[in-house]
């Protein structure tokens, strides 16, 4: 499975959210967000230990040592780091939109490849294809993954725009 990253700051604020927990050290860190996000994403020593160096040198998380783990780096969360945490969640919700856009826009392109005749992408074997199989397999896995956290699956008739209003968002 190829691992992509996920959104700016997206890291930062799991981390944080993380600490709010409990104390932890960068590979328990790596190993959460790998499992938070279904093993698609997976992050590198180099990008979480600079976010918790960075939490340090601002003051939103401390060093503490653990007798039974002298060897690790357990870092906690300050009274300025949950003072942030709150902070980012207050912009983090405001985020919904933003993932949307990327969810759908990567659909979109990976349709397009699929569809359309100016785009003549080699089927490797044993590797995903553009094809509408493939497509098929990843509105299934999404469909999946929406019955596990929320329910059943029901579609919605409306137009973008329908929707759009009858949740009062602005398109």
């Amino acid at each position: 499975m190829r691992k992509s990253g996920p959104p700016k700051g997206l890291i930062s604020y799991l981390v944080l959210e993380l600490l709010a927990e409990r104390p932890r050290y960068g590979y328990e860190i790596l190993k959460e967000i790998k499992e938070l996000s279904g093993g698609h994403w997976e992050p590198s020593y180099g990008s979480v230990y600079p976010i918790l160096y960075k939490f340090e040198e601002k003051g939103w998380a401390e060093r503490i040592e653990r007798e039974d783990e002298p060897d690790r780096k357990y870092f906690e969360l300050t009274d300025a780091g949950f003072d942030e945490l709150e902070a980012k969640r207050e912009q983090a919700g405001g985020r919904g939109r933003d993932f949307a856009d990327v969810i759908l826009g990567f659909y979109h392109v990976f349709a397009t490849f699929a569809t359309d005749d100016r785009f003549d992408l080699p089927a490797e074997e044993g590797e995903w294809c553009f094809d509408e199989t493939f497509s098929r397999w990843i509105v299934e896995q999404i469909t999946r993954h929406h019955e596990h956290y929320f329910g059943g699956f029901e579609r919605i008739e409306e137009t973008p725009e329908e929707f759009y209003e009858r949740q009062g968002v602005e398109r």
